[in-house]
C-alpha cells in the first residue's frame, strides 16, 4: 500500500503545560474527552442538580433529568423520600420512563419488555420470568435484586434536589462553600420558590464554553449593549467577584449604578444616546432585599447557576449534548408570596433573559463564534488573565478568576 493511502495514528492531543491563565483549545473539541469528563467529573465527587422538591412534592411524582449526558429519574417514593437512579432498563438498555414527568406513580415499566421497578429504581419483576407453559423464562439462578440502574446519593438544599453517585462527595455545603453559599441562600432561602415558565434551548457550542459564560463578569457590559445602554451592568458600578475554597463554584454580583459610574464608561460603543426605552417598566426595580444588587449570578461547579437580573429570577441548568452542543434549560421562577404587581414585574423582567432575551441573546450565539474561530487552533490557548493568574475572590468584576476557578477544580478531577 502506498505511504499515502496507508491509515494515520491519530495525533494525542496536547499537553496543557500547567498555566491556568491559558487554557488550550484542544479541551473544547476532543471527542474522546467528553467521555473522560462524563466518568471522572459528572460521575466524580459533584453534586447534579436533579430537580425542585416541589417537582416531586407528593409520593409517585416524578421527573427525568440528566447528569452530563447519563439520563436519570427523580421520583418521591412510598415513604415520602427522594430517590434518584439511572434511567436505563437493566434488560437492553432501553429507557425506562420517556417522559419528562409525571405523578401518581406505582412503579415504572419499561415499554420494551415490560421489566418492572420500584420507586427507588429496585427491579420488581421480570415479564415471563418463569417462562411460558413450563418453557423458556430465565435461568433459575437469576436473582432480581442482583441486578438495576446506578443509584444517586441525594440531598437537598433550599427547595433544590441534587444528585451524586460517588461515595465521597462532601455535604452540599461544604462543596459550595459558605461565602457563595450565603449569597445562593440570598436567592432562594427565605421564601417558597413557584415556577413561572421553563423552556430549554441548544447552544452551538462544547458546555464547558457555558460555564466559563456565566463565571466571566469581564464580557456583561461589552457583548450586552442593552445591560450598558441602560445602566444595568457597567464595570464602573460596585460589586465584586466571591470564588469558593475549591475554585469552581462563585458569585458575581453588580451594585445598582451611580452618577459617577457614567464618566467610565464615557465613549464606549456600548453606550449611545440614540436609544430610548419607550417602556421605562422594563428596568423599574425593587430592591427585595434590600442591598441595591441588581444582577446576581451564583455558579455551582459544574453546570447550575441561579440568577437574578432586576427583579427577574432564573435557575439555568446545562449539559453537553455531543462535543459541541449544548441543552441549557432556562426555570423561571417568582416567590409563592409575590403579589399580583411584582409578579407582574418579574414577567416584565424576564425579556432580558432567555434565547431572545434582551440581553442573553447574545450568550446564545457567542460560544458559536469561538467554535468557528478555534475550528484549526488545536495548538493555540486562550488568553485568561483577567484579575491576575489566582483563582481568589476580588472587590472588582474586571477579572477572569472565577474562570480559572472553574478551571482549577476541572483540571483535577478530569486529571488533564
Amino acid at each position: 500500500m502506498p505511504a499515502s493511502l496507508a491509515p494515520q495514528s491519530q495525533p494525542s492531543p496536547p499537553a496543557w503545560d500547567g498555566d491556568i491563565t491559558r487554557v488550550p483549545y484542544w479541551v473544547y473539541r476532543d471527542k474522546d474527552l467528553l467521555r473522560t469528563e462524563q466518568q471522572r467529573l459528572f460521575e466524580g465527587a459533584v453534586w447534579n442538580f436533579l430537580c425542585l422538591e416541589s417537582d416531586i412534592a407528593s409520593v409517585g411524582d416524578w421527573r427525568t433529568t440528566l447528569v452530563g449526558q447519563m439520563p436519570v429519574v427523580v421520583v418521591r417514593d412510598a415513604d415520602g423520600l427522594i430517590a434518584a437512579f439511572e434511567n436505563r432498563c437493566s434488560h437492553r438498555g432501553a429507557l425506562i420512563c420517556l417522559d419528562d414527568a409525571g405523578s401518581g406513580a406505582k412503579d415504572f415499566q419499561c415499554v420494551y419488555h415490560a421489566w418492572r421497578y420500584d420507586l427507588r429504581g429496585n427491579l420488581a419483576s421480570v415479564a415471563f420470568q418463569r417462562g411460558v407453559n413450563g418453557k423458556g423464562g430465565m435461568p433459575s439462578d437469576f436473582r432480581l435484586d442482583n441486578h438495576g440502574p446506578r443509584k444517586l446519593r441525594t440531598t437537598t438544599l433550599c427547595g433544590l434536589v441534587f444528585g451524586t453517585l460517588h461515595d465521597e462527595t462532601p455535604d452540599i455545603e461544604t462543596f459550595i462553600g459558605a461565602d457563595v453559599l450565603a449569597q445562593f441562600k440570598r436567592v432562594v432561602a427565605d421564601r417558597r420558590i413557584e415556577i413561572i415558565g421553563r423552556f430549554v434551548e441548544v447552544l452551538p457550542n462544547n458546555w464547558k464554553m457555558y460555564a466559563e459564560n456565566v463565571r466571566d463578569s469581564y464580557h456583561a457590559s461589552l457583548l450586552h449593549l442593552f445591560f450598558a445602554t441602560f445602566k444595568i451592568n457597567r464595570l464602573s458600578q460596585g460589586g465584586g467577584l466571591t470564588v469558593s475554597p475549591n475554585g469552581g463554584c462563585s458569585v458575581s454580583s453588580t451594585i445598582a449604578p451611580n452618577d459617577a459610574d457614567d464618566k467610565a464608561y464615557a465613549g464606549m460603543r456600548s453606550v449611545s444616546d440614540d436609544y430610548k426605552l419607550e417602556d421605562a417598566s422594563l428596568i423599574d426595580v425593587v430592591d427585595e432585599h434590600p442591598d441595591r444588587i441588581r444582577q446576581h449570578i451564583v455558579t455551582v461547579f459544574p453546570n447550575f447557576v441561579v440568577q437574578k437580573t432586576q427583579n427577574a429570577m432564573a435557575f439555568r441548568f446545562f449539559t453537553p449534548n455531543g462535543v459541541d452542543r449544548t441543552n441549557l434549560e432556562w426555570i423561571y421562577f417568582g416567590y409563592a408570596d409575590d403579589t399580583p404587581e411584582m409578579r407582574k414585574r418579574r414577567l416584565r423582567h424576564l425579556n432580558l433573559g432567555g434565547p431572545a432575551g434582551f440581553v442573553s441573546m447574545e450568550d446564545g450565539c457567542v460560544g458559536g463564534f469561538v467554535e468557528r474561530g478555534i475550528a484549526t487552533a488545536d495548538d493555540n490557548a486562550s488568553i485568561v488573565a483577567m484579575g491576575g493568574a489566582g483563582i481568589e475572590s476580588q472587590p472588582t468584576r474586571a477579572t477572569e478568576a472565577a474562570v480559572r476557578g472553574f478551571w482549577s477544580l476541572w483540571r483535577r478531577m478530569v486529571n488533564v
